[in-house]
């Protein structure tokens, strides 16, 4: 089975775009349509060969300070804000489609990782994220001897 990404909000975004040709509207702006109040980050989540897992966020245009990740009750919680550029005045802004504000996504991690040994790297806007399984829970090879 592939893998499909599905991005549900695309067909809306197309919509308001064809709707605003229609209008003839060319300096349509958004005005505050939730891009000022929380987004959600894309993720890829993947099991390496060493038998971890791995999970990349896309975090653009946030600091290593604007991002938390926490392990609790065996989830796995990312939280972050990207704060909006005070350089330009809101009234000269013609359209906003950057997410701003608050993210946060939490993801139910499996009874084979080990909480203890999560770590976290933050990089040119991705934040890698590396779950190992526990020893008991990586796969193993066993020796079978053969009988005389």
């Amino acid at each position: 089975m592939a893998i499909v990404k599905v991005d549900p909000f695309r067909e809306l975004a197309a919509m308001q775009d064809r709707m605003a040709r229609l209008f003839g509207d060319v300096y349509l702006r958004d005005e505050d349509t939730g891009f000022r109040g929380s987004w959600t980050p894309a993720v890829d989540i993947f099991e390496t060969d060493g038998h971890d897992l791995v999970l990349k966020a896309e975090l653009p245009g946030l600091d290593r300070e604007d991002i938390e990740v926490s392990v609790e009750n065996s989830t796995l919680v990312l939280k972050g804000t990207k704060k909006f550029e005070a350089e330009v005045k809101d009234e000269n802004y013609r359209r906003i489609e950057r997410a701003y504000g608050t993210c946060h996504r939490s993801f139910t991690l499996p009874n084979t990782v080990d909480a203890a040994k999560v770590s976290a790297e933050f990089k040119n806007g991705v934040l890698t994220v590396k779950l190992p399984f526990r020893e008991e829970a990586k796969p193993r090879t066993i020796n079978v001897d053969v009988a005389a």
